[in-house]
């Protein structure tokens, strides 16, 4: 039965290499994404780990819970704690770290790499062993500043020139004295690095005599634990932590082990779609070939063969299959990583350098895949060969699936269908988050379910193509009469296409319904012209709002400044701005009361309102991070938003018992609205910061949208794994339906059908099956599209259903462009057969 098994799989090689290329593929997705994660995390890791090779133990101040009213600000490392961290026994050096945001400008004044990334600090001096200088010296003074390698090789600085630079606040124009290299992971992605010397960094990122860390580097001799527990003794009790750098690098790795499982996790959901929809395909496949040597096996039953070698010679073929898919998937996996690898570097994210990581764990997973979900969709076919008695299978009356089988398909696929449809109906009716879980075992239940009911849809829906199929004549009946002869055989064909372009087009409908939800509320929400924000999202200087008031044209501004508070007994973060101009620059829908904010009047959001029980006229006590308080009155409740939400108060009420102000934003006005000529005004009045954004509404909603389609594109490009495997499926059922009626196409052949004809009827039947599946796919994608917007509408009230209908034409003309395409080989096979050879043939 071995030997039988190995001669049937070289026997049927170009069918077979179909089902190999389907389960490579999805194979090689999984090892790609396995190969590409792995290699990111461990270089990043590597990296990260390099920074803490200095750093023996590092002091960390230790945040204070707060008490009752009262917050209690974390405490600060002061030079005194600096220096007996030093003197410490067991200690040989202690250096006190200093870091903030620093926004690098190119020499065209845009940011250089993400604004997130874009960080500063203190250069240690000489002995900075971290930062070695690769040219020139260490910087001196507010006026001098040492920057990284390869920021310095991406904008084509060096040493003696003179940069912009943004410390939240206004730019500076230092002078460069110095590049150094390093390790540090942010550079690594991309980022800039700015180095002052210990004062000037404490002056501009305004910690004048504080550390955020202080490094300490052991004596020899002297392990990590015993410097940890020197300076836990010396130090104060409850002020500081102390962390060896040995924890800090594998915290570090920990963390960014963390953040890739996200993108790894992301990546194999897709490389499992790809899986599921090859198994159709498999399936399919190894259906065809026991159907065609049912006489065969037949015969080997006739003479001795059990069911169960019947089975096994089966299982003994999806096993080669699955192995031959698993080696060459696992090959092409490791050039897929790769090859991410470096696109992210032409995208413009730099990755460490290091080795691609191919881990024991990779290879077997790729094995097991392949040879696991062949065999696992092998088993029913072979299952369902070995049950055929030997005579009924030698009459071929076993062809016809029975009644009652199709009868418990149908029932298993309407119930399986009305479970999703009522759960993912359900799921619309929960708060945010609680739905997520239903919504997707409903959006499973019912894929499952029309899965199931494919055979049954399938007649009544190519029939609704009969009119259209006339028109091509005895090529068009024949066509719709082939595609719905073995129903099971179109479901499963037409539902690989299904699956890829129900994702499609859900999450198509998706991204679209968001991005006007999100424009309609910049616009409903915001009446303000503009506005101002920092590039990494961090606080802008209060001092922003005065330049702005300055510019000429600008006739209300108001910042919006957050400040921790507590409010009865919980910590509420409250947003200042300017009461009087307020009202001007936003549109916000009142639910109770009036939109008044100044002196002791406030406004919440409905969801505080609700959490405290709070409504149009309610009063409350807020205690300050500086330990006053005050009474408060609610004037009014509004609807909040993504944009606008939580206590709104008047800034001359907040600012005075907030140590730090710093705004999140400024929302600006201006007499002519929002013009490139404003934009520069606006720009220009803040020193051509290139850590500044100055945004109209339009431009927030194009910076969304830009977000949105990047991942949307992304999205595609991954899903076309999915479609590339859904050709496959209908190259393999259609040249298997030629096989299968070679002697029927024969006798077309002899009474008049000419070869044109021929290759119009395959290319209709493939049509038909693809757009079947098509049709299935968009609607299927609309509605999980409106079920989704249902569950976020619960957040978002401004959400509101968008059905892109040019894309939904383009998706089915794509499902038409598949079936033209798979059809083209199976077509040319189809008209070039010998009729007489073909007449004879069994």
């Amino acid at each position: 039965m071995f030997r039988t098994a190995l001669r049937n799989v070289l026997a049927h090689k170009a069918r077979l290499l179909m089902t190999v290329l389907a389960v490579m593929l999805g194979v090689a997705f999984v090892s790609g994404t396995l190969v590409f994660t792995n290699t990111l995390s461990d270089a990043l890791q590597k990296s990260s780990a390099k920074g803490f090779d200095q750093v023996d133990v590092a002091v960390t101040a230790e945040p204070q819970p707060d008490v009752g009213d009262r917050i209690v600000k974390t405490p600060e490392l002061t030079q005194d704690l600096l220096e007996r961290s030093a003197r410490t026994p067991g200690a040989a050096a202690a250096v006190g770290v200093v870091n903030g945001f620093t926004a690098i400008a190119d020499k065209d004044g845009k940011l250089i790499g993400g604004g997130f990334r874009s960080q500063g600090g203190n250069y240690w001096g000489t002995k900075d062993v971290r930062y070695p200088l690769v040219s020139g010296r260490a910087p001196k003074g507010v006026n001098e500043v040492a920057v990284d390698a390869k920021t310095a090789e991406r904008a084509g600085y060096k040493v003696g020139d003179t940069v912009r630079i943004s410390v939240d606040g206004p730019v500076l124009t230092p002078r460069i004295t110095g590049v150094f290299s390093t390790d540090d992971g942010n550079v690594a992605a991309g980022g800039s690095l700015a180095l002052f010397d210990t004062a000037s960094a404490q002056k501009l990122f305004g910690k004048p005599g504080v550390y955020d860390e202080i490094d300490v580097k052991a004596a020899p001799g002297t392990s990590q634990s015993a410097l940890k527990s020197a300076l836990d003794a010396a130090l104060p009790k409850g002020q500081v932590e102390t962390t060896t750098g040995r924890q800090l690098a594998d915290d570090q790795a920990e963390t960014i082990s963390a953040s890739m499982s996200g993108l790894k996790q992301g990546l194999l959901v897709f490389a499992g779609i790809a899986l599921f929809v090859g198994t159709f395909i498999i399936a399919n496949t190894f259906t065809m070939l026991v159907a065609q040597r049912t006489k065969e096996l037949a015969l080997l039953r006739a003479v001795g063969a059990s069911r169960r070698q019947v089975t096994r010679s089966v299982l003994i073929e999806a096993f080669v299959v699955g192995a031959v898919a698993g080696v060459t998937g696992l090959v092409a996996g490791i050039g897929i990583g790769a090859g991410l690898r470096s696109l992210m570097g032409t995208l413009g994210a730099t990755v460490p350098d290091g080795p691609l990581v191919v881990s024991p764990d990779t290879v077997a997973a790729a094995l097991v895949v392949g040879v696991v979900i062949t065999m696992l969709a092998a088993w029913l076919p072979g299952r369902r060969a070995a049950k055929i008695p030997p005579v009924a299978a030698m009459s071929s009356v076993h062809a016809t699936a029975s009644a009652r089988s199709l009868v418990l398909r149908n029932t298993l696929g309407a119930l399986f269908s009305a479970a999703g449809v009522a759960v993912v109906l359900a799921a619309t009716t929960m708060d945010g988050s609680d739905g997520q879980a239903p919504m997707g075992l409903g959006a499973v239940l019912l894929i499952l379910g029309v899965f199931v009911l494919t055979p049954l849809l399938s007649r009544p829906l190519i029939a609704a193509a009969a009119p259209l199929l006339r028109v091509f004549g005895v090529s068009g009946k024949l066509a719709r009469q082939n595609s719905v002869r073995n129903p099971r055989r179109t479901a499963a064909t037409a539902s690989a296409l299904m699956i890829g372009l129900t994702l499609i087009t859900g999450m198509t409908v998706m991204a679209g319904s968001l991005q006007k939800s999100i424009d309609r509320m910049a616009s409903s929400a915001i009446r303000a012209d503009y506005v101002v924000s920092m590039a990494n999202g961090n606080a802008l200087s209060p001092d922003v709002d005065g330049e702005l008031r300055s510019v000429a044209g600008v006739t209300a501004t108001s910042p919006m400044r957050n400040a921790p508070a507590r409010v009865d007994g919980t910590t509420e973060y409250l947003t200042g701005v300017t009461g009087s101009a307020f009202g001007e620059l936003t549109d916000l829908k009142v639910d109770d009361g009036a939109f008044t904010v100044g002196g002791a009047r406030v406004v919440v959001d409905e969801d505080t309102a609700k959490s405290h029980g709070w409504k149009a006229g309610s009063a409350f006590t807020v205690h300050y991070e500086d330990g006053k308080q005050q009474r408060l009155t609610v004037a009014g409740v509004y609807e909040g938003n993504q944009l606008i939400r939580g206590i709104i108060v008047d800034n001359a009420a907040l600012t005075p018992h907030v140590t730090d102000p710093a705004d999140m934003q400024v929302m600006v006005k201006t007499s002519g609205g929002a013009s490139g000529g404003t934009t520069d005004r606006l720009e220009k009045a803040l020193g051509s910061n290139p850590a500044i954004k100055v945004q109209s509404k339009k431009d927030l909603s194009q910076e969304i949208a830009k977000t949105f389609t990047l991942v949307l594109n992304m999205l595609y490009g991954l899903l076309a794994m999915a479609v590339i495997v859904a050709v496959l499926g209908v190259v393999n059922t259609l040249a298997m339906s030629v096989f299968e009626r070679s002697q029927e196409i024969g006798m077309l052949r002899a009474i008049g059908l000419d070869r044109r004809s021929v290759k119009r009827m395959v290319r209709l039947e493939s049509l038909v099956i693809s757009l079947f599946g098509g049709v299935l796919g968009i609607g299927l994608g609309v509605f999980f599209g409106w079920a989704a917007g249902e569950l976020l509408g619960t957040k978002m009230p401004t959400y509101e259903l968008v059905l892109p209908w040019g894309r939904m034409a383009l998706f089915l003309t794509l499902a038409a462009a598949v079936g033209i395409l798979a059809a083209l080989w199976p077509a040319r096979r189809a008209s070039r057969l010998n009729m007489l050879t073909a007449i004879k043939s069994e």
